[in-house]
């Protein structure tokens, strides 16, 4: 064993190692719902163990394990009628073979998340069942945190995850990357779902932290894998990109104490140049094989924040007219939100909070805070303060997030002091 390492999470060193150990056992038993239901079990023993005993010297092997002991154990009970049976599984699955020892070339053990990444979108599922399975298996959020983002109940996203992973297991999928037409059924969807991984690891829908650092990253190594498959594919180079051009700016988006830093205010000398320029050759390459999709559109988006010396040297024509391409591909609201910042900074705030008036029937945005919050920044730029005041109040209160909360929260009160006479 070694040491935990200061500020140990059993969170952040496991969210990347679960769905690595999921494909291993998948892979190994063939069960996807018996399999999660195990590797579960191993996180949660290495959450408790881990910070008082040391992190293993091969935590992925220790999690495999301790995972296909608990499927051994469920075997067992189910067999234990038929003891000749559970004595052939108990032979085929010796201990040495479920970890190997530091050294031994089987320890950089293959990585089967992109296998399970596009298990879980199997067409025998739908959309929705497929990305929220996903988010679970792959991404590492909560059931309750996926229920969040779904706006359903806790139990309703329970029975929906547990369906998806019995479709899977009735279909008999095998556990291998799909064919070239399997591929092209579930890409789309496979590309989804790592973009909400991103967008809940930058942004935390919840919680005393802005960002999820850790989930950020899972979702850039899985978008770098696919891009390595699928190296001529226009829209998985923009995703990549987009993600590489949008996480460069982490470290600037945080003060010390943890404060949203908004895009405007960002110390640029912070953000990462060298994930800039891999971002900007990504999207350069894709732009130039024809055909452009909705990632390529937001990673351009992307490059034109980031290639600004200064937040006054945004071309924000150019994203304008970007924003206006997008919004003719996506049905999408906060496609119209961020266009309405675009045209306030290009056409005056009047014209932006005309395309906020548009989506106040809008059901998919009712009660979100983002639609509050850029009602109340458009209105400060009006001079309106007392309607800003307002607004951000009500952005503050429906938000879950600690960071953005204070941030909204502080905004409201800096203009409320500033009306005081």
């Amino acid at each position: 064993m070694t040491a935990a390492a200061p500020g140990f999470t059993a969170e952040n060193l496991l969210r990347g190692l679960a769905p690595q150990v999921l494909g291993a056992v998948i892979r190994r038993y063939g069960d996807f719902a018996a399999a999660e239901d195990a590797v579960q079990e191993a996180l949660l023993a290495a959450a408790v163990q881990w910070p008082g005993e040391g992190v293993p010297h091969n935590p992925r092997g220790w999690l495999i394990q301790v995972a296909s002991r608990r499927m051994t154990d469920q075997l067992l009970a189910e067999l234990a009628r038929r003891r000749r049976e559970a004595a052939v599984v108990m032979q085929a699955l010796p201990d040495e073979q479920l970890a190997p020892a530091p050294g031994d070339p089987r320890a950089g053990q293959r990585d089967d998340t992109l296998i399970v990444l596009f298990m879980c979108c199997h067409p025998a599922l739908t959309r929705d069942a497929a990305i929220a399975l996903t988010l679970r298996a792959v991404g590492g959020l909560t059931t309750a945190e996926i229920a969040k983002a779904y706006l359903v109940p806790e139990t309703t996203m329970a029975q929906r995850i547990s369906r998806a992973k019995q479709r899977i297991k009735a279909s008999g999928a095998p556990f291998r990357l799909p064919g070239r037409r399997e591929r092209g059924e579930r890409l789309a969807a496979v590309l989804h779902v790592l973009y909400l991984i991103f967008n809940e690891g930058y942004v935390a829908s919840s919680g005393a932290d802005l960002q999820r650092r850790d989930l950020a990253a899972e979702a850039v190594r899985l978008a770098r894998a696919l891009h390595r498959r699928l190296p001529d594919d226009g829209e998985v180079a923009g995703l990549l990109a987009l993600m590489l051009l949008t996480d460069a700016r982490r470290r600037a988006r945080t003060s010390r104490e943890g404060e949203l830093i908004p895009l405007a205010e960002q110390d640029r000398s912070l953000w990462d140049r060298q994930a800039i320029a891999e971002g900007i050759t990504l999207l350069t390459d894709a732009l130039a094989r024809g055909a452009i999709g909705p990632y390529q559109l937001q990673a351009a988006i992307a490059a034109v924040h980031d290639e600004a010396a200064r937040a006054g040297d945004t071309d924000w024509p150019q994203i304008l007219a970007l924003y206006g391409l997008l919004e003719s591909m996506s049905d999408n609201p906060m496609v119209t939100l961020n266009r309405a910042i675009a045209a306030a900074m290009v056409n005056g705030p009047p014209a932006g909070l005309r395309l906020l008036d548009a989506l106040d029937v809008d059901r998919r945005l009712a009660g979100h805070h983002r639609l509050e919050a850029v009602r109340a920044h458009l209105l400060e730029m009006t001079g309106d303060r007392r309607a800003a005041i307002a607004h951000y109040r009500a952005a503050a209160a429906r938000t879950t997030s600690l960071p953005e909360r204070d941030y909204l929260t502080t905004k409201a009160a800096r203009l409320a002091a500033a009306e005081v006479p």
